[in-house]
């Protein structure tokens, strides 16, 4: 049996998603949820360690336009990222380089009261760097074997009858 460089291409990436998603399924997360008053805040810790990048994901389940204000603080309570958020369900990244807890800290700037799901933690991805080259040798393997079968293609045309 034949295996072309477009199912090996296929398995690479493949593999590397699913490389990936474990890497960062096993990292450490700190869920929470609060109902927020209007005028309070919250805040909690997640310990970070080397440098790397964090996230945090904010979910308001019965959005209805409001908005919070997102702090993200160093250990020596620097504010190292800020962000506005108005969507139901938000995302940010922050780049951290410092060993020790982090703190999230989140405002209801509304004129009601919201609730709000947080998840903070670390992405690891310095981990992911092996198979994101493995997604993108797949990738590449994908486009140019797609490439050359596109190019030898042809579509042969009915000869046309003259009577």
């Amino acid at each position: 049996m034949k295996i072309s460089a477009l199912k090996i291409g296929l398995v690479l990436v493949i593999t590397g998603i699913i490389w990936t998603a474990f890497i960062f399924d096993e990292t450490e997360k700190k869920y929470d949820s609060v109902s927020l008053e209007q005028s309070s805040s919250f805040q909690t810790e997640s310990e970070f360690s080397g440098v790397d990048i964090g996230y945090f994901k904010l979910y308001m389940p019965e959005f209805a336009g409001e908005e919070v204000f997102v702090q993200i603080l160093d250990p020596k309570e620097n504010v190292i990222a800020e962000e506005m958020v108005q969507t139901k369900m938000s995302v940010g990244y922050f780049d951290f380089d410092e060993n020790g807890k982090h703190t999230i800290k989140i405002t209801n700037i509304a004129k009601n009261s919201i609730d709000v799901q947080i998840e903070f933690g670390n992405t690891n991805s310095h981990k992911m760097l092996p198979s994101g080259i493995m997604i993108l040798a797949g990738s590449l393997a994908i486009m140019v074997m797609s490439f050359i079968k596109i190019k030898n293609y042809s579509i042969e045309q009915p000869e046309e009858n003259i009577s």
